[in-house]
């Protein structure tokens, strides 16, 4: 009896997901966006707090100060290119760590490591490109639809930090606040797309988006490592950029500082 009611169910339930997307599905379990913002600023305050008393938290070096900049100049694009119909309360901190990582919680909460700016040398453009991608995941709720996905498959649970990939040793996470699941293929592409338009629109050079993968290539040497199964290939993301940059190098030279 459990076996066939199982098979009507997800059976409905596929229904129900062709019909409305993941996106739908975690609305209706309770995964508002208003509702998933507040659970991701919870998470993101006990990230911050671990983060302090681990001293890993940068807010005076230089590299904090960049990123600081850099996101202070996204900020006001990223707030009118947001069509959740829910204000975001965006926040930067730099975490101290030589890991290569960036991540955006829904909401906006947001954090960079030194790691990425420091290990690849990013120039502002590239730290531009980076936020901006990270920005977008918030922006298209690409871990509500993660979540949406999840309880399809059965594998539900608490919100947490957008698939980002959040070092649990270094902030001390609980397992529960971290994600189940990487972004997918898709999800990454259009973050690299909403990326480069963000950053075009605030003023830095779309190109720098090129240069931050190959940046990665050299240090991957070539391959997407442990990534590559679910997101591009770096050499895949850097030819979609190209593609686009006819569209929004004009809009950078408009806003250029």
């Amino acid at each position: 009896m459990l076996k066939k009611w199982n098979k009507k169910y997800w059976a409905g339930m596929g229904v129900i997901l062709a019909l409305t997307g993941c996106t739908s599905v975690a609305d209706m379990v309770g995964y508002d966006t208003a509702t998933l913002n507040e659970d991701a600023a919870k998470s993101y305050s006990q990230v911050i707090q671990n983060a302090r008393g681990q001293k890993a938290l940068d807010v005076s070096s230089p590299t904090a100060q960049r990123v600081q900049r850099v996101f202070a100049r996204l900020r006001p694009h990223a707030e009118r290119a947001n069509k959740t119909g829910v204000p975001f309360n965006w926040q930067m901190n730099v975490i101290r760590s030589d890991e290569m990582n960036a991540w955006a919680m829904p909401g906006g909460k947001m954090a960079v490591y030194t790691g990425i700016v420091e290990k690849l040398k990013l120039t502002d453009d590239e730290i531009a490109a980076v936020v901006g991608h990270e920005m977008t995941h918030a922006l298209l709720e690409h871990s509500k639809k993660a979540l949406g996905g999840q309880v399809l498959t059965g594998l539900g649970g608490s919100i947490l930090a957008s698939s980002t990939g959040v070092n649990g040793d270094l902030v001390g996470l609980g397992a529960d606040l971290l994600a189940t699941k990487p972004f997918s293929r898709y999800q990454e592409s259009e973050a690299d797309a909403g990326g480069v338009r963000l950053m075009a629109e605030a003023g830095y050079n779309p190109e720098a988006a090129v240069s931050v993968w190959e940046k990665m290539n050299k240090v991957q040497g070539g391959s997407s490592l442990a990534i590559l199964s679910t997101h591009p290939t770096n050499q895949a993301r850097i030819n979609a950029i190209r593609k686009m940059l006819p569209e929004v190098m004009p809009i950078y030279q408009k806003n250029k500082r």
